[in-house]
């Protein structure tokens, strides 16, 4: 309990840029309030979500996002109106209609890389498509799909101009990583402490996808000359490197070697902050001995580079590889589905409509693991008891005193305050904060006006629990997926990504960095699956021996990302070892056993050569 504390507190401290996220969301949940109160578009909660739940840091990939959401809604209101013409006056073809719309959207996001906007587009048709039921024919699209396309396209309206006003520009991040990372690699260099080691970690498990896809908007959109979008490109792939050599500096490094490279690292920290020219290092890379020293010093001498060239990113492709032949997807869309008809049925069905939000939950509630959907289901208890509590109070206490539409802004900015901090951290704890705010708008947003009906948000809170029992249910009874199937899935890709690093020619060193960046990816999301593993039912739960020995997989498996980066040629005896162990994970099947010892001495990790890491990784796997 006390380790659990320790960490919410962590993730709940302030970093650079959080409260810059902060303000920047909460003023625009305020903009989306007032409009929708103004121009009477419905369910400006929805919108307001939307906006709490999809808004990144930078802008350009924000205004990717407005764009793509819009387009999208409006081509499947389109779709769904043509449907909806013959089935209006058939409850039974309406509800078809809403489960076929359901099923695809969020299908659609499970195997591609739509991911939540997927969920999200299913909520808001489905959702409006429930308005039109006692609508005529005449005003189907004003009454129920207009609606629809209102509640996206107006917040995604304001996200695109807001960004293109107060946004961050994806530059300035991308210079900010850049900064972070040569400090972080100078710190651990001076240091060589736990926690500067763990700092180097958190970096390095971050990869280079989302800072590549920064960069590729950055030059797309103009933001910076294209020299400079270049520098930054190759800046991000560069600072990878510096952090893996850095990583895998072994004790065999003097001091003063040490020092010297922390001080040039400086340098180009203080460059970087002040867009100042990269200093070029005094000693040539070749001056140093050991491999991983040298590829800190060819990092550092490549990111002075005054004439940088556009780098050579690896294009994933749209849709999963296993998009049709892998049938959890499928039934990630048809228990999805499921459990929001059954809400909508149920509601409908007695005549509730104030427990709609159960349907709502039914969409924002869903992963793909039950473990993820558990700790989904507990940050959302969480997060709307305290967001009711708020919208209560304001109930209570401030809004019979509001008297304009600006009064109502000012206390959705400040309710929104709270709510953003929170969904702007960790991955742990950030669905949390989207609910802290969901719950507070339902519970004050009642209709065109803000609410003073304590009825209407008792049934809200009820609907959201319901919603929840109803996931629970299904989800860990209906084709349940353990978070086990998650981490073979991740720990395999990580594996066959070392394969292919080991294969690889030395000459592409950006091609190397990224292989092993992908792999470290894979590894950390591996880890944040084993992480779920408590929330599961028992009758899920992998044994305590077997997240022992992926914990160990993982361990060693890190860090020979960086001994084959750094490795002077290709192996194909590794790269052959390490696709049967791919292939053993991804099939649940033994490998044979090494010969090499299954205990890490700390001293002597940096001596590990990649063939003892692969050996230990064969050991832990054996069962």
């Amino acid at each position: 309990m006390s380790l659990r504390l320790d960490q919410l507190l962590a993730d709940l401290k302030p970093f650079e840029g959080r409260f810059g996220m902060t303000w920047r969301i909460a003023l625009l949940c305020a903009l989306v309030a007032a409009v929708a109160m103004i121009y009477k578009i419905p369910e400006p909660a929805i919108g307001c979500y939307l906006i709490i739940y999809l808004m990144k840091q930078d802008a350009s990939t924000n205004i990717a996002l407005a764009i793509g959401a819009t387009i999208l809604v409006t081509v499947f209101v389109a779709l769904v109106f043509v449907l909806t013409r013959w089935t209006i006056e058939v409850p039974f073809l309406r509800l078809a209609v809403m489960a076929l719309a359901s099923f695809a959207f969020v299908y659609l996001g499970s195997v591609s890389k739509l991911g939540d906007l997927g969920s999200d587009m299913a909520l808001v048709i489905t959702f409006a498509l429930t308005l039109v039921s006692d609508a005529p024919l005449g005003e189907v699209v004003t009454r129920g799909l207009l609606y629809a396309w209102q509640m996206v396209t107006m917040p995604m309206a304001l996200m695109l101009g807001f960004n293109m006003v107060l946004g961050w520009q994806p530059s300035r991040l991308l210079r900010t990583t850049w900064r972070e990372r040569v400090e972080a690699a100078g710190q651990h260099l001076v240091r060589a402490d736990a926690e500067s080691l763990a700092r180097l970690q958190a970096l390095l498990r971050e990869g280079n996808a989302e800072h590549d896809q920064r960069a590729l908007l950055t030059r797309i959109l103009h933001y910076v000359p294209k020299r400079v979008s270049s520098q930054l490109a190759q800046a991000i792939e560069q600072s990878y490197a510096l952090l893996l050599a850095v990583s895998a500096l072994p004790d065999t490094v003097t001091a003063d070697e040490r020092a010297r490279l922390a001080a040039h690292c400086e340098r180009v920290a203080d460059a970087i902050a002040t867009k100042a020219a990269i200093p070029a290092p005094e000693e040539p890379p070749a001056a140093a001995g050991d491999a991983a020293l040298q590829a800190a010093w060819r990092a550092l001498r490549e990111m002075a580079d005054p004439n940088p060239v556009w780098p050579a990113m690896p294009q994933e492709p749209f849709f999963a590889a296993d998009a049709l032949s892998n049938p959890d997807h499928q039934r990630f869309a048809l228990k999805t589905t499921l459990a929001a008809m059954i809400a909508y049925i149920v509601y409908a069905g007695i005549d509730w409509q104030g427990i709609h939000t159960a349907m709502i939950t039914c969409y924002v509630a869903s992963l793909g693991t039950t473990g993820e959907t558990v700790h989904k289901l507990a940050l959302r208890i969480v997060g709307c008891l305290i967001g009711a509590a708020m919208g209560m109070a304001a109930i209570l206490f401030v809004i019979p005193n509001l008297t304009s539409v600006g009064g109502l802004m000012v206390l959705v900015f400040l309710a929104m305050l709270p709510a953003a901090w929170v969904s702007s951290g960790s991955e742990r704890i950030s669905y949390g904060g989207v609910q802290i705010g969901l719950a507070f708008l339902l519970t004050v947003l009642q209709g065109f006006e803000p609410g003073i009906d304590m009825d209407s948000a008792r049934d809200r809170i009820v609907g959201i629990l319901l919603g929840n029992l109803l996931v629970y249910l299904i989800f860990t009874r209906i084709w349940p997926v353990g978070v086990i199937v998650a981490v073979r899935k991740e720990v395999s890709g990580a594996l066959a990504s070392l394969s292919r690093l080991a294969s690889m020619p030395r000459d592409d060193r950006r091609a190397l960095v990224n292989q092993a960046a992908a792999a470290v990816v894979d590894l950390r999301q591996a880890s944040d699956q084993l992480a779920m593993a408590h929330y599961e039912p028992s009758a899920l739960r992998p044994a305590t021996a077997e997240i022992r020995r992926f914990e160990a997989v993982i361990a060693e498996a890190e860090p020979l990302a960086a001994s084959l980066v750094l490795a002077s040629a290709g192996n194909p005896d590794e790269a052959a070892r390490l696709a049967r162990l791919s292939t053993a994970v991804a099939t649940a099947m033994s490998p044979d056993p090494a010969d090499t010892p299954q205990t890490l001495d700390a001293s002597s990790a940096a001596r590990v050569t990649a063939s003892e890491r692969i050996s230990r990784i064969e050991n832990a796997l054996v069962t």
